[in-house]
């Protein structure tokens, strides 16, 4: 995919990957490797960690929908090399911090997916998303 022609976004944040509608995908073992590399990746480019966390909810069985995302995200990636995670100091450190969830946001669960991230100042310190274990 080094030629592909780049996303502007990584995923469609509306529409909803179920689990086991669609094929199979050929080598479940490439789907996993490209992921897993994608997950490293997320530790300095967090604007794709959504996307990439909804690629590895189905790292278990994945499909040809879910093998789509993940090249979506790629040729996003490929379109923005020039982003990333830039540390500096701060005058006055303060901490800041977000959450939000969604509602019943899994299609075949119902489960809620809920996160959080901190701020040191303008350095991102924490972050999280999880899937909640009940269905509220």
């Amino acid at each position: 995919m080094t030629n592909c022609k780049p996303a502007l976004t990584p995923i469609d944040t509306k529409a909803k990957l179920p689990s086991t509608t669609g094929v199979a995908v050929r080598d479940p073992g490439e789907y996993r490797s490209i992921a897993g590399a994608l997950q490293y990746l997320t530790i300095t480019r967090l604007n794709i960690s959504y996307a990439v966390q909804q690629a590895c909810l189905h790292m278990h069985d994945p499909r040809e929908c879910h093998l789509a995302v993940v090249k979506c995200i790629l040729r996003y990636v490929r379109g923005t090399t020039s982003f990333g995670l830039h540390l500096h100091g701060t005058g006055v450190p303060k901490i800041i911090a977000y959450s939000d969830a969604d509602w019943a946001g899994c299609p075949d669960t119902r489960r809620s997916t809920s996160g959080y991230c901190i701020f040191l100042g303008d350095a991102l310190v924490s972050w999280s998303s999880k899937r909640q274990a009940t269905v509220s």
